[in-house]
C-alpha cells in the first residue's frame, strides 16, 4: 500500500524498550503516537501499566491513553473504529501515525479486519464461568480445542478471560472465534488497514527479556504499584472479573490482597505472570510473517528502528 492514509506499526512483547523506541521516533520526524494497548486505555492504573509518563506523553501526542474509567469494557473492535479515525485525523495533521504497543489482537484486527461478534451474554458467561469453576480452566480450554482449534492454540491454558469469551462465541454464534476474523475482509466494509511496515522490537536472547521484566516488576512495586491496585479496590465497584482488573499483574495484585495466597510471593507470581504474557506476544508476532524483526536486546536497536522508519515516506 502507498504512504497515504497509512500507518508505521512498532510491536513488541512487554519490557522490550518500545516507549523508549517510539520517543526516539519521535524526535526524528513528525509523529503522533498510537497506543496498541489494552490496559494504557484505563485510567487510574498507571504504574502496574508501565504507563508513558506525563512528561514523556508531553514531549509527543499520544493516543488512546486514559479512555476508559477500569469499570468499563474496550474492545477490538472499538480499538479498530478508535484507530481508523485517529489515522485518518492524524494524516491531516501532516505527520506520520505511530502505532505502538503489544496488545497483538488489536494489530491484527486493524490489519486484517474484524467482523462484528456477537455481543456478551450474561446467562451464557455465568454457565461457562460455573462449569470452570468445577471443572478448572485447562479443562475449559480443552473443550475450547475442539470446537476453535486455531484459537485455542494461542490461548494459554489458564488464560480464563479470553476462554471464556471465545467459547461464549461459539455457544452463543455456533462460530468459532478465529471464524470471525477470518470472515472480516469478506464483509463489506470489513477489509482491514494493514501498516506501511510493521517493526517488531524482539528479543533474540529469553534470559535479557526475563531480566528486564523482573527489573521493571521491582520498580513497579518500588514506586507503590500495591498502593495502586489498594486504591482500585477502595473504590467498590471493581471486581477481579473485570478484564482492567485481570490484566497481568493486577490480577495478582487483586488475589494476593484477597488473601488467596501470601503477598510476599507477589513478586514472584508477578513475574510468572508476565513472563507468559510475553511469550504469548511472541507467539504472535511470529505468526505476522510481513514484521521487520529488530533484535530488542542489540545496543543499537533503537538506532536501527529510527533508521527504518526515517526511509519511510
Amino acid at each position: 500500500m502507498g504512504t497515504e492514509g497509512g500507518y508505521v506499526a512498532l510491536a513488541g512483547p512487554t519490557a522490550s524498550g518500545k516507549t523508549a523506541a517510539a520517543l526516539a521516533i519521535a524526535r526524528s520526524r513528525p509523529v503522533e503516537i498510537v497506543s496498541v494497548d489494552s490496559a494504557l486505555v484505563y485510567r487510574g492504573m498507571d504504574i502496574g501499566t508501565a504507563k508513558p509518563s506525563a512528561a514523556e506523553q508531553a514531549e509527543v501526542p499520544h493516543h488512546l491513553i486514559d479512555i476508559r474509567d477500569p469499570r468499563e469494557p474496550y474492545s477490538a473492535a472499538a480499538f479498530v473504529a478508535d484507530a481508523r479515525r485517529l489515522l485518518a485525523e492524524i494524516r491531516a495533521r501532516g505527520r506520520l501515525p505511530l502505532l505502538v504497543g503489544g496488545t497483538m489482537l488489536y494489530f491484527k484486527a486493524l490489519a486484517d479486519g474484524i467482523d462484528a461478534m456477537p455481543a456478551a451474554d450474561p446467562e451464557v458467561r455465568r454457565r461457562i464461568e460455573a462449569e470452570s469453576a468445577a471443572e478448572g480452566w485447562p479443562a475449559m480450554h480443552a473443550r475450547l480445542a475442539a470446537v476453535d482449534a486455531v484459537t485455542a492454540a494461542r490461548l494459554a491454558p489458564n488464560d480464563s478471560q479470553r476462554i471464556q469469551r471465545a467459547l461464549e462465541v461459539w455457544l452463543t454464534s455456533g462460530r468459532p472465534l478465529s471464524s470471525f476474523h477470518a470472515a472480516a475482509a469478506r464483509e463489506p466494509g470489513g477489509a482491514g488497514l494493514p501498516p506501511i511496515a510493521l517493526f517488531s522490537l524482539e528479543p533474540t536472547e529469553r534470559a535479557w527479556l526475563h531480566e528486564r521484566i523482573a527489573a521493571r516488576f521491582d520498580a513497579m512495586l518500588a514506586a507503590g504499584f500495591l498502593d495502586e491496585v489498594m486504591a482500585l479496590r477502595a473504590r467498590g465497584d471493581l471486581d477481579p472479573d473485570l478484564p482492567s482488573m485481570r490484566s497481568v499483574g493486577y490480577r495478582q495484585a487483586w488475589e494476593a490482597l484477597d488473601g488467596a495466597w501470601p503477598l510476599p510471593e507477589l513478586r514472584e507470581r508477578g513475574i510468572a505472570a508476565t513472563r507468559q504474557l510475553a511469550k504469548r506476544q511472541i507467539t504472535w508476532l511470529r505468526s505476522m510473517p510481513t514484521r521487520r524483526l529488530v533484535p530488542a536486546e542489540a545496543p543499537d536497536a533503537v538506532a536501527r528502528i529510527v533508521e527504518h522508519v526515517g526511509g519511510i515516506a
